[in-house]
């Protein structure tokens, strides 16, 4: 009995996985891109002593973009608790103003 085996051609679920992972890693490296061309990080809150929540910014320094976050997350007006710089890069916490409650 002859047996005949061809490894030169792909399967036909092979070559669709081969096309899945082509396409997700070139998703994966795109976001990656994006990331890091974005230039600006955040991390999670702490606290003030009156208990409103601060946000740390990052943003090249010289952009306007650290601002910019802070008055989007505020819907405008925001404090700065503390800024600096180091190498290029501009470091921005800041708290948005407390609310008053419609009564």
């Amino acid at each position: 009995m002859k047996r005949s085996y061809s490894f030169s051609a792909p399967t036909e679920q092979a070559t669709r996985t081969t096309r899945t992972l082509r396409a997700a890693l070139g998703v994966a490296g795109g976001l990656a891109m994006f990331a890091a061309q974005a230039g600006c990080s955040s991390s999670p809150p702490l606290f003030l002593s009156d208990g409103r929540p601060t946000t740390l910014v990052q943003c090249p320094e010289g952009s306007d973009s650290c601002a910019q976050q802070a008055r989007a997350s505020c819907g405008g007006q925001f404090e700065t608790v503390r800024q600096s710089r180091d190498n290029g890069t501009l470091s921005l916490i800041y708290a948005c103003p407390v609310k008053a409650n419609s009564q």
